[in-house]
């Protein structure tokens, strides 16, 4: 059977994550799978690390601020997922439900990651639906559309086992980060591969079928470097919705698709829907609005962006 094969793989070869130290810990699930979020499990090892040390417990990190958090967060980018971290924290310390259509209702929870904690946090029967299932249920089936996750689903629930629900999703999931691979999936490693329909077709990572990436547009802005006399920088607090929101920034024009004209020095970052262009610009006063002086020493203690970091390092350079 499909399940007992799964397993019996999962068994031998699963990897030691630091949030499977602790068997069915909700907090750890929830935790791990926000991080997990469009992000690689190298890249999120570490900051989990950082957050259960500094935050043990779940009510631990429901008392701290949201500039704490955002502080952690650094780095790992889709500022949004830390800002409803922090909400949903408040929800969870006083209860944590175990019902995925309780879950889904939380800050920051879609369809994916409620079926995700249930399963894995409560050992609930639910269907959590990433992109690695979609790739190893594409491949398994032979399924060739290009919106499979429906027909994913469908099939995904057939194939949940009555017990160790838990460890099936996460086996599932483990299979398509280490054999079923995007790129040259190992298949002769794969428990699967005899009942494989891609693997028999000669041609598993035709599947699923995606569509073809558009080219990123480029945004431009104008970045100001504002300094005193001792060094401070002048940095101003982005507005709480929207991208990077609730972090600090150095004051910018908006970010358009119009291009700068006569800047020399730029800074060049890229989102996930957009290129930006930064022109640096050097002024001595203060812009209107709500702002704080910064010492280049103190900016470990605000949240600032990997952009801005690389705008004001880039700016201070100038400066040298």
């Amino acid at each position: 059977m499909f399940s007992e094969k799964l397993l019996t793989w999962y068994d031998r070869s699963q990897r030691n994550l630091p949030w499977r130290i602790q068997k069915k810990n909700p907090y750890y699930t929830w935790l791990s799978e926000i991080m997990l979020q469009q992000t690689t499990v190298a890249t999120v090892i570490p900051y989990f690390n950082r957050f259960t040390q500094k935050w043990p417990e779940i009510q631990n990190l429901a008392t701290a601020s949201l500039d704490e958090v955002l502080i952690e967060w650094q780095g790992l980018g889709y500022y949004s997922r830390a800002r409803n971290l922090h909400k949903c924290a408040h929800h969870l310390a006083r209860s944590f439900p175990q019902e995925e259509h309780e879950l889904i209702n939380l800050p920051g929870i879609g369809p994916y990651t409620a079926a995700a904690i249930a399963s894995i946090a409560f050992n609930k029967k639910a269907a959590a639906v990433d992109g690695n299932v979609i790739r190893v249920l594409c491949r398994y089936y032979g399924l060739d559309c290009l919106n499979p996750y429906k027909s994913v689903r469908t099939k995904l629930l057939k194939l949940l086992p009555e017990t160790r629900c838990g460890d099936f999703t996460e086996a599932l999931m483990e299979l398509g980060a280490l054999i079923c691979r995007p790129k040259n999936p190992s298949c002769e490693s794969c428990p699967l591969q005899k009942t494989c329909k891609g693997y028999k077709l000669g041609k598993p990572e035709f599947f699923p079928n995606k569509p073809v990436k558009k080219k990123l547009p480029t945004r431009y802005t104008t970045a100001f470097i504002i300094q005193r006399k001792d060094g401070a920088i002048w940095l101003r607090r982005r507005p709480s919705q929207g991208l990077l929101g609730g972090m600090m920034e150095v004051p910018s024009t908006p970010w358009t698709e119009e291009k700068n004209i006569g800047e020399k020095l730029t800074v060049k970052h890229t989102f996930t829907h957009f290129h930006l262009n930064a022109a640096l610009c050097y002024i001595d006063k203060p812009m209107e609005g709500e702002g704080i002086w910064v010492h280049p020493h103190d900016l470990k203690k605000y949240a600032l962006p990997t952009v801005m970091k690389k705008i004001i390092s880039a700016g201070l350079k100038g400066l040298e």
